[in-house]
């Protein structure tokens, strides 16, 4: 048999180097990527009780620190920085006025992370300023900051994240407790007619929680029939939480509206006079609804 020319034959085939995988870039523990969350360490978070924080021995040098450590991207050193605060917040108080607006847009920003640790803890740093500072937070050049923070606490507690919700509720119960009402009560009205109706039945509760407290001279101020017609609207919220809580609302403002009002047989006069007040300053089926209310008492 002859044989094929060389020139002729098939080429030899070469073999295709094998494809290497791909690397993924691993993201490096501590950088503030919102957009690419590092898994959460939850070991080297340490939640510590208000009552065992320890004062610092050279607060004054301390503080000039403590806002470039807040600005750290390392969100574990964040957490370390908001511990600190409160240090500060519950033992220095008076060293933190100056630069308590910076703080408290830190705190704001801290509570948007998505890491659970960095936004409970800034949670917790929010009851101590609120116990430390009480109505000084809701003067002039904290307004707009305060404004912000009251919606980060509220819509953290309206979240499904059980941890962080709860401790943003101890905080606005804190915020109630520590907080001039009035002040505080203008505040939340905008809240109650909030388009979310979690953060609006949170508002709800809180408001609720504020009236309880005022005094009849506070509730006169702010406009006895005004909190009535925010109770009243609440009264036909979505959520049960939010309608719950403007029945606790009406009953405060009975209370308040009726105190220095003669009891007549069988509470009579009370009645009559909470029954015209609620005919005369709120809407028919919302009027019948709160003389219920304080009826069925």
């Amino acid at each position: 048999m002859a044989l094929r020319n060389i020139e002729n034959a098939l080429p030899i085939s070469q073999e295709r180097p094998k494809k290497l995988p791909k690397l993924t870039k691993q993201p490096e523990i501590g950088l503030n990527d919102e957009n690419n969350p590092v898994p959460l360490p939850e070991s080297s978070i340490e939640y510590v009780a208000s009552e065992n924080l320890k004062p610092f021995p050279d607060p004054e040098s301390s503080v000039q620190r403590l806002l470039e450590e807040l600005a750290s991207k390392d969100w574990i050193k964040v957490c370390d920085s908001l511990n600190n605060t409160r240090r500060f917040a519950v033992y220095h108080s008076s060293l933190f006025l100056p630069i308590l607006e910076k703080l408290i847009v830190v705190m704001v920003k801290a509570m948007k992370n998505p890491r659970s640790a960095l936004c409970k803890t800034s949670i917790m740093t929010c009851s101590d300023i609120f116990k430390s500072y009480g109505e000084k937070l809701l003067e002039g050049p904290h307004l707009k900051s305060m404004d912000d923070l009251l919606l980060q606490l509220l819509m953290k507690a309206s979240q499904d994240k059980k941890f962080v919700c709860e401790e943003a509720e101890k905080a606005l119960n804190t915020m109630v407790n520590s907080v001039a009402r009035l002040p505080l009560l203008r505040k939340l009205k905008t809240y109650v007619r909030h388009n979310n109706p979690r953060v609006r039945a949170k508002a709800a509760v809180s408001t609720s929680n504020c009236v309880s407290k005022m005094e009849v001279n506070e509730m006169e101020e702010f406009g006895m029939v005004l909190i009535a017609q925010m109770a009243a609207d609440l009264l036909n919220d979505k959520l049960p939480e939010a309608r719950e809580a403007a029945r606790s609302m009406v009953n405060s403002i009975y209370d308040k509206f009726t105190w220095n009002e003669e009891e007549g047989e069988e509470g009579n006069s009370k009645q009559e006079a909470w029954k015209k007040f609620c005919e005369n300053n709120v809407t028919g089926l919302n009027a019948q609804a709160m003389i219920k209310i304080v009826s069925s008492q």
